[in-house]
């Protein structure tokens, strides 16, 4: 927390910046805290409006640039830090589609959608001037509610700011240790997994021998799991089932027997997708799982088919006996 004696033009400029381009840094304490030393004469109004205006500008057009260089993956890349990514993904699209590019003047208001907005954009092709002059009203209504609380409500912030300062300490442990340990858990559990992926690998010539010789083996596609993409169009290998990540969640205990083969496939072929997937899994009940060699990208290069057609998952359980009616992991990304 930056206390008001220390807070400068600089600061305010930096502290949007930081946080638009997505670090947890509290910037509208920042403008208000200006707007307070502006009701003191120690700071210009006009000036604090317009750094909030700039800062706010140069990272929404960072995000912007890379929403253009890099299309939905970028989008993707925001909506991983959320609890679903997939569903925050398509509410992002769903909402600029139905309002269009005049939301840009709300955005700053709504959490969430403010740091998906620019990369979607960008993806969408939207011309550069038109983004940047309504990025700028945006910005503009943004940063002047902020300077215009910290300005009325000038007295009573610098106590709140008082407070939050001998207690910052205290606040940060209380609320940074539980984050830390679950971050290194959740690190920890995911390099043990992608190791373990590793050395439980399978090719596309042994996988596709084992299909064609009617082994036990189960097909997951994780293309849900990798990047939005259009997965009713989408080619998966034959005879696979796609797996939803939300209901993977949702899903009960399964059993799943010893003779039977489960092989987890992403578009890319990346670990990082795979031990995502066998994590989830391992939560059900579903251990020791196989990974494809290269994904489907690496079945392709083998000249080996692909289908648009997915495998309904209850005549999967049926197959290998696994002891649970119907799966709700669903065959098409949208469950059962």
């Amino acid at each position: 927390m930056t206390s008001s004696s220390e807070l400068t033009y600089a600061g305010v400029l930096l502290a949007v910046f930081a946080q638009q381009l997505g670090l947890p840094i509290p910037s509208v304490v920042f403008l208000m805290t200006a707007g307070a030393l502006a009701a003191h004469g120690r700071m210009q109004t006009s000036i604090v409006v317009f750094l909030g205006i700039l800062g706010c500008l140069a990272a929404d057009w960072l995000w912007f640039w890379f929403g253009r260089r890099w299309g939905a993956r970028a989008v993707w890349l925001l909506c991983r830090f959320t609890a679903d990514p997939r569903k925050s993904a398509r509410n992002a699209h769903e909402k600029f589609r139905r309002q269009g590019l005049g939301i840009l003047c709300v955005a700053k208001f709504l959490p969430g959608l403010d740091g998906i907005l620019p990369p979607l954009a960008g993806a969408e092709g939207v011309s550069l001037g038109r983004f940047l002059a309504l990025d700028s009203v945006g910005s503009g209504l943004w940063s002047s509610s902020c300077v215009a609380l910290g300005y009325l409500f000038s007295d009573e912030l610098n106590i709140a700011i008082s407070l939050a300062q001998h207690s910052a300490t205290v606040l940060g442990i209380a609320i940074g240790a539980p984050i830390a340990v679950y971050a290194l858990w959740r690190g920890l559990t995911m390099f043990r997994v992608v190791r373990q992926l590793r050395q439980r690998r399978i090719s596309p010539t042994l996988l596709a021998g084992e299909l064609k010789s009617n082994s036990k083996v189960a097909l997951l596609d994780l293309l849900n799991f990798e990047e939005e993409a259009d997965t009713d169009s989408a080619d998966a290998i034959p005879g696979a089932f796609r797996v939803d990540p939300t209901l993977l969640r949702e899903s009960p205990q399964i059993t799943v027997p010893d003779d039977a083969k489960i092989v987890l496939y992403s578009p890319s072929g990346s670990d990082t997708v795979s031990a995502r997937a066998a994590v989830g899994l391992k939560r059900i009940g579903v251990d020791g799982v196989w990974m494809l060699e290269g994904g489907l990208k690496a079945w392709r290069e083998h000249g080996f088919p692909v289908s648009q057609s997915l495998e309904p998952p209850e005549v999967i359980a049926e197959r290998l006996g696994v002891k649970r009616p119907a799966s709700r992991l669903g065959s098409d990304g949208k469950g059962r």
